[in-house]
């Protein structure tokens, strides 16, 4: 279905191809993930396949890549809209109408189909899709999960043969994500369609795929092959990979229960042990929040909220998409005025205080990364940073180097993939070191490797005394890094206290190490390795 001849794509301005080596056949019907470091070229590689690259995205195609018999060189991305649908990562950025019926709709128009062709296949998508009941809704009032369903029916009612899709599940708390999955797996099992999906989040998809496509990045050249063969050799995995090789089981689990199965003998290695226990934070709170309520047009987004954030802790703020979670960092950042109750950060009230007396005292960085972007270049980005913090010339490159190295400061934020632009916006934000930190979904785009990187910084940002209030649909990283966790449901806190308890007591938010484990207290890799190394020496 797709065929990549010896593809390589590169660009003027940049020192190595975004994408070389690439010779492979992915079959139809099936469902091909797409892995790899953050830069190794998997947005380039799905733009290759839609169109997009180079005749929109510019630079230099070399080889060829064929869709069904079409070559995407000689066949503009208009050409092939009755073949390749495409969605990316933010589904309001794809849609152009204002409710769900006239959106899945409005491709059939531009192809000129008959009125009674469309309703017919607006219906047939409703239902394959389970929208229905939302069919005269606004897109703006969807959740995020209703959205990106809505995104996939949009290119489906032209019937393509090749769905591209470009991290599906990042902004989707883990329920909309099985909504979504769950949605690929009938296309591909029902209706035949062959699926090229990228994603960074392995534990959600893995176990889906067909086959997996590995962009090791550095030169290296593309592997394609069973997923857990793949796997096993890649360097970007899901903690249940992790796991598995940990306790060197043969072949890899991809699945927690496939995991469970096997965890025997580890949980008789761990019989007796116990995680670290985290340090309880003290001092007096850099955040209070007391029965906030914020309405936001229409909606009551927060109801009572009570909320205090001290010195050196790490809180994750999780919940359904439409919980209140990034309404109530906003609200800690000035952005909202409370409807009542009170908020107060620093000693300042947001919504009435200066802005440059807010910024030394809390630092947001926003969900989508091109809000704190303003300069021609990645370089001039830092410089401004360094600037408004007082801070010593290069501290903020310094951070994106540590973040995520090869960022060519050159480059234009625009450019930047999804993860690269969220890396910079980090840094901008992490250079003037506030003493509240808010972060709304900051490993969307990541990989495992810079996410690791970002725990690092934020532990030692904790250790000095910083305090970090994260709003996250990531419930590996919640598990990894925050010691407490804090659940919001319909504007309201339904569960406050220790990570370890809160994860492990909902089935919705506990990780993967926990799910095999269980009901013994671990919840990632890293703390098991730890333990074992204790008791029976490094592996």
């Amino acid at each position: 279905m797709i065929t990549f001849e010896q593809v390589s794509v590169s660009y003027p301005d940049a020192g190595a191809p975004a994408l070389s080596g690439l010779d492979l056949t992915v079959p139809e019907g099936e469902l091909c993930l797409l892995v790899g470091p953050s830069g190794s070229g998997k947005s380039t590689l799905l733009g290759t396949v839609s169109g997009l690259v180079p005749h929109f995205t510019g630079g230099v195609l070399h080889g060829r890549v064929t869709v069904d018999g079409r070559d995407t060189r000689t066949h503009r991305p208009r050409e092939l809209a009755d073949l390749v649908g495409t969605v990316g990562q933010d589904p309001l950025a794809h849609f152009v109408t204002d409710t769900v019926e006239d959106e899945l709709a409005y491709g059939m128009e531009s192809l000129g189909l008959s009125p009674e062709v469309m309703r017919r296949r607006v219906e047939e998508t409703l239902d394959l899709l389970g929208l229905a009941d939302l069919r005269g809704r606004a897109l703006v009032s969807l959740s995020g999960g209703q959205q990106q369903r809505v995104a996939i029916g949009s290119v489906l009612t032209v019937h393509p043969k090749v769905l591209v899709l470009d991290e599906p599940t990042s902004a989707l708390d883990p329920g909309a994500a099985e909504e979504v999955l769950a949605v690929l797996q009938r296309l591909v099992h029902d209706l035949g369609t062959t699926v090229l999906l990228a994603e960074h989040r392995l534990e959600r998809v893995v176990q889906y795929a067909d086959q997996v496509l590995l962009l090791p990045g550095g030169g290296r050249p593309p592997v394609l092959g069973d997923p857990a063969e793949v796997m096993a050799h890649s360097p970007v995995h899901p903690p249940v990979v992790a796991l598995g090789r940990l306790g060197g089981w043969s072949p890899l689990p991809l699945t927690v229960r496939d995991a469970r199965r096997r965890a025997g003998p580890l949980r008789t290695r761990l019989d007796g042990l116990r995680p670290a226990a985290a340090d309880a934070p003290h001092g007096e709170p850099v955040a209070v929040v007391e029965r906030l309520a914020v309405t936001r047009g229409p909606v009551r987004a927060l109801r009572g909220v009570g909320l205090t954030v001290r010195p050196g802790e790490i809180t994750a703020l999780m919940g359904r998409n439409g919980a209140g979670k990034s309404t109530l960092l906003g609200s800690l950042a000035g952005l909202h005025a409370p409807t009542s109750g009170t908020v107060r950060a620093g000693g300042l009230t947001p919504h009435r205080a200066r802005p440059r007396d807010l910024v030394r005292q809390v630092g947001l960085v926003p969900q989508d990364p091109r809000d704190l972007l303003y300069s021609e270049s990645v370089a001039a980005e830092c410089a401004a940073a360094d600037r408004d913090a007082d801070a010593a010339p290069g501290t903020c490159r310094a951070l994106v180097e540590r973040l995520l190295p090869g960022i060519a400061g050159t480059a234009h934020p625009r450019d930047l993939s999804e993860g690269q632009r969220l890396t910079l916006a980090l840094a901008v934000v992490l250079t003037s070191r506030p003493p509240l930190l808010l972060l709304d979904e900051p490993t969307r785009g990541l990989d495992y490797a810079a996410k690791g990187r970002l725990v690092e910084i934020l532990r030692d940002l904790a250790a000095d005394s910083h305090a970090v209030l994260l709003a996250t649909h990531d419930v590996e990283l919640a598990a990894e890094l925050a010691h407490r966790t804090v659940i919001l449901a319909e504007g309201e806190i339904v569960a406050d206290g220790p990570t370890p308890e809160i994860v492990v007591s909902s089935p919705a938010f506990a990780p993967q190490v926990a799910k095999i484990l269980a009901p013994s207290p671990w919840l990632t890799t890293a703390q098991v390795a730890r333990a074992l190394a204790t008791v029976e020496g490094p592996a």
